[in-house]
């Protein structure tokens, strides 16, 4: 039996979440439709009035937070935090003193040195700033400095944070309150992108890989939200080392895998992005590309230690399937599909007696979501076979197929600040697109596998559950 969220936690829906009736709910990630027992409604009522005050309420919270329908807002904690913020650093004593005069000073700092080349320039810094040194002799990455370091603190929360980062004021406080679930593992904060006005650092701070949103979450791989970065992170020691702590094989990836790692165990991770942390992104686009190849290299490792973590691209049937008669100008065929796609998801509602209202704009809105995926992962990872495609198609086929490779980036600049004109937003997202996916394919040759380039199909479009609340 999984264990109810602790007496005192509110929890709050998420944005995504809509009550088709009183006891009947759709939302969550992946998507479901959940029914609430009468039991399960009371339960329901105690959490809409005030936090957890019975086992029932929660339960309730616990499942609709795990499901991603709703999020955890912990109690207000009544001391400080016994934690201790680790910097693990190589070299760049500039960007470490930045680092270290952002920390509020209420916990104490362990600096990493990972085999610097300048190592008293370091020890320096952090003898200004009262932080205490551990320094590794030899080189071997973020994983292994981390894992340093938690044999060195003794506190069992820790606070890890990059060099590169800003991390004003209580970031590490708020975050540890989340600790009162038992089941809590890690959290994170949101990471903003810090970068100059350049073409390539307004790009970045609209499209950082490390920005995952203002959206909270459950961290789990297949959900909206399936990993976070180490960038800045708050850790339950013990569930760590207890889940193996960091991989010092893996130079790139390593808080990817140990997320998934510390979600296998049971343990929960989630995405706190009220809180915000900063870092400093590249200010040219070399610097900016060339980082996201190495983030690409490590999805095959990743792929060869979870191969049922990582998808480059998750399909459902109908849906694909109109989406490539459309791109093959296929009209009657692509409206065959679609409305396949409407009456098998009406079947699966009227059979479980789910209203059906919104089904053909929730199956439009699931053609354009396989439209763009299927257009972003054509680019980063068969962008050649799309060029000659699209040499040797014909006019009206060349501009179906162009809209694969121009629809996702002019999607995502629509919504972001628009801060870069259409045009050069565009053609960054390409050349990250590309970057990213040379690094895939670099990977994937070096590690000998193909999982990070297969796409997945997904057979049942929508999850139901009706257990309800015990």
């Amino acid at each position: 039996m999984t264990t109810p969220l602790p007496r005192g936690f509110r929890v709050v829906l998420d944005p995504g979440t809509k009550r088709l009736t009183p006891g009947l709910w759709f939302g969550g990630s992946p998507a479901r439709v959940l029914r609430l027992t009468a039991a399960g409604r009371a339960a329901w009522r105690e959490l809409a009035d005030g936090p957890v005050t019975s086992a029932a309420g929660g339960a309730l919270a616990r499942r609709l937070t795990d499901a991603g329908l709703a999020h955890p807002v912990p109690p207000a904690p009544t001391r400080a935090a016994d934690l201790t913020v680790v910097v693990p650093v190589l070299d760049r004593p500039a960007e470490l003193a930045r680092c270290l005069a952002s920390l509020d000073g209420r916990h104490p700092v362990l600096v990493v040195d990972d085999g610097s080349a300048g190592p008293a320039a370091l020890a320096a810094v952090a003898a200004a700033h009262g932080a205490e040194l551990v320094r590794r002799d030899v080189n071997g990455g973020p994983g292994a400095a981390r894992n340093t370091a938690l044999a060195h603190v003794s506190t069992d929360l820790v606070a890890f944070v990059d060099s590169d980062c800003v991390a004003p004021g209580p970031w590490a406080q708020r975050l540890a309150a989340h600790f009162a679930d038992p089941l809590l593992a890690a959290v994170a904060p949101r990471v903003r992108a810090l970068a100059p006005d350049t073409a390539a650092g307004k790009y970045t701070r609209a499209a950082s890989s490390l920005d995952l949103g203002d959206r909270p979450a459950r961290v789990a791989p297949g959900t909206r939200t399936s990993y976070v970065p180490t960038a800045a992170l708050v850790v339950r020691r013990s569930a760590v080392t207890a889940a193996g702590a960091f991989d010092p094989r893996l130079r790139v990836g390593e808080d990817v895998d140990l997320v998934w790692r510390l979600h296998a165990a049971g343990r929960r991770v989630r995405y706190a992005p009220d809180v915000h942390v900063g870092h400093h992104e590249p200010a040219t686009w070399r610097g900016l590309l060339a980082r996201r190849f190495r983030y690409g290299t490590s999805a095959a490792p990743l792929a060869q230690r979870h191969p049922d973590a990582l998808a480059p691209l998750v399909l459902h049937p109908w849906p694909a399937l109109t989406v490539a008669a459309l791109l093959a100008r296929r009209p009657a065929l692509a409206a065959g599909a679609f409305g396949t796609a409407v009456l098998t998801m009406l079947k699966t509602l009227r059979a479980n007696h789910i209203p059906a209202g919104g089904v053909v704009r929730a199956t439009g809105t699931a053609v354009r979501q396989t439209w763009l995926g299927a257009g972003r992962y054509t680019t980063q990872l068969a962008a050649p076979v799309l060029l000659a495609f699209l040499t040797r198609a014909s006019r009206g086929r060349r501009a179906a197929l162009a809209s694969l490779l121009l629809g996702p980036p002019l999607t995502a600049w629509w919504k972001s600040g628009r801060e870069l004109d259409p045009v050069r937003y565009t053609a960054g997202a390409l050349a990250d697109d590309l970057a990213y996916g040379a690094g895939v394919w670099a990977g994937c040759l070096a590690h000998r596998t193909t999982v990070p380039l297969r796409p997945r199909i997904a057979w049942r479009p929508l999850r139901v559950d009706l257990k309800g609340n015990r």
